[in-house]
């Protein structure tokens, strides 16, 4: 069964004394590198890819894939078809609504993450100097 997020009560997006830089979206199914990539490479293809195909995009071994592939159908990300090419069976994997409306969701979290990240560095640009009597560590 997927996790869902906890849901805030309040009027903002976030609890009341969660830090400026927390995140509580990011979403520990998505977030793991292998998975991202293969959540990428699959919105990318919105008709879908097949086994082979999402392990060379995503330089996976087949067991690895395989494992990463389980936790998203698990989470309700992506969906499995099973075909066939000639006498060989092939395996199709696809976003699903819900896996497509959350990574776009996610990939915005990620964008405002940048956004508070290069906001924070252009605002100390200017007073590279640390408060105080303070000196690099050696």
């Amino acid at each position: 069964m997927p996790r869902k997020a906890k849901q805030n009560s309040g009027s903002s997006n976030e609890p009341p004394n969660t830090g400026r830089f927390a995140y509580q979206g990011l979403d520990r199914v998505m977030h793991e590198k292998a998975r991202l990539g293969i959540l990428a490479s699959l919105a990318a293809h919105k008709d879908g890819l097949l086994f082979n195909d999402l392990k060379q995009l995503c330089s996976l071994t087949d067991g690895n894939l395989s494992r990463h592939l389980g936790v998203l159908t698990e989470a309700g990300f992506i969906e499995i078809w099973k075909g066939s090419s000639g006498t060989r069976p092939q395996t199709l994997y696809r976003l699903t609504a819900e896996g497509r409306s959350r990574f776009s969701e996610y990939i915005s979290l990620l964008d405002s993450i940048v956004s508070d990240a290069q906001s924070e560095i252009d605002s100390k640009q200017s007073s590279r100097e640390l408060p105080g009597e303070w000196s690099p560590a050696t």
